[in-house]
C-alpha cells in the first residue's frame, strides 16, 4: 500500500503523535459526555468523548464518521504530525493533529480547537464537524449530552443523567463551606497546615473523588468544560485575574453570585459581582 496516502477503514487505528494534546486525568475523570444522533445514542467502544482544554467536546473520529456515513483518509506527514481527510458526498474536509486550521473543500477555515491523536485514536471537535457537514448540534448542559440531528428534526434528549449528578456540586459546596474560616498559608493544601486557593480546591475535590491539577491557572486550562457566568451552578470553578496577568485564583461557585475560596482572609465567601472580584472575573469551569 501506498505509504504516502493510506485509506483506513474506519475501525482503523491511527499512530499518536507527540504534537498533540490528551486529555488529562482530570479531563478523562470528569467529562462523562454523551453523544446523540438524532434519535440514538452513539457508541464509544474504543475511546470515550472528552472535553479539551478549552471547553470543546472532541470526538472519537472512527465512529462519529460512521454515524455520518463518512469515509476516512490517513496519512502520516510526518514524525509527529497526522492528516485526516473526511469525505462524505461531494464535501472533502482535511484536518492536520496539533492544527487550528483546516481545508474544507478549497477553502481554508480557522477553527476553535485542534484535531488530535490520543492513545493511537483520531479524535476531532465534534461541533466544528458536524456543522461542516450541514448538521446541527445542541449542547445539553444537564446531561452533558451533544445532540446532533442529520434529518433537520427537534429530537428529545436520549440519556438522562441519574439524579445523583445533578446533585453532585450541592455536595461540593457543602464540603467547601465546612473548612470556611480555615487560615490562609501559601503552598497550604490541608485544614490542619492552611490553604491557599488552588490548594483548597484541589483538596475539597479529592474528597469529592476528582482528582485536580495544583495551580489556579492549570485548573482553568485543564480541568472540566467550560461554562458561562450565566450558565454557573454549585460546584463550578470560577477563576480570577489579581495579578494583571493570567488566572491566579480560582474558588468555587457556591450559588447566589457568589463564591468560596481561600483568600488572605482565610476562607471566606465572596460575590462574584464585588468592587474586588468583580473585574478580576476570568471565566469558569464545570467538573461534576
Amino acid at each position: 500500500m501506498n505509504n504516502f496516502l493510506k485509506t483506513v477503514i474506519v475501525s482503523g487505528a491511527i499512530a499518536a503523535s507527540t504534537l498533540v494534546l490528551a486529555p488529562t486525568s482530570a479531563d478523562a475523570a470528569v467529562s462523562s459526555i454523551k453523544v446523540q444522533i438524532n434519535d440514538s445514542l452513539v457508541p464509544f467502544s474504543d475511546g470515550q468523548p472528552f472535553a479539551d482544554s478549552k471547553g470543546y467536546t472532541q470526538v472519537p473520529l472512527r465512529m462519529i464518521s460512521e454515524k455520518m456515513g463518512a469515509a476516512v483518509h490517513y496519512e502520516k506527514i510526518s514524525a509527529s504530525q497526522d492528516k485526516v481527510t473526511i469525505v462524505k458526498g461531494s464535501k472533502v474536509v482535511v484536518l492536520k493533529s496539533g492544527s487550528k486550521i483546516a481545508r474544507v473543500g478549497s477553502k481554508q477555515v480557522a477553527m476553535d480547537t485542534s484535531m488530535r491523536v490520543v492513545n493511537g485514536r483520531a479524535y476531532v471537535p465534534l461541533r466544528f464537524v458536524s456543522e461542516t457537514f450541514g448538521y446541527s448540534l445542541e449542547w445539553n448542559a444537564k446531561n452533558r449530552l451533544a445532540m446532533i440531528s442529520t434529518d433537520g428534526k427537534s429530537h428529545k434528549p436520549a440519556w438522562t443523567a441519574p439524579a445523583h449528578a445533578t446533585s453532585a456540586g450541592n455536595k461540593v459546596v457543602s464540603l467547601a463551606k465546612q473548612y470556611q474560616g480555615t487560615q490562609y498559608v501559601w503552598g497550604g493544601s490541608s485544614p490542619s497546615a492552611g490553604f491557599d486557593c488552588s490548594g483548597y480546591v484541589k483538596y475539597v475535590y479529592n474528597k469529592m473523588g476528582v482528582s485536580l491539577p495544583r495551580s489556579s491557572v492549570s485548573m482553568h486550562n485543564h480541568a472540566g468544560t467550560a461554562v458561562s457566568k450565566s450558565n454557573l451552578k454549585p460546584g463550578d470553578l470560577v477563576f480570577f485575574v489579581t495579578n494583571k496577568v493570567s488566572t491566579s485564583h480560582v474558588g468555587i461557585y457556591i450559588g447566589d453570585n457568589k463564591f468560596i475560596s481561600a483568600t488572605n482572609s482565610g476562607v471566606t465567601i465572596a460575590s462574584l459581582g464585588s468592587s474586588y472580584w468583580g473585574p478580576k472575573y476570568n471565566g469558569a469551569n464545570r467538573v461534576l
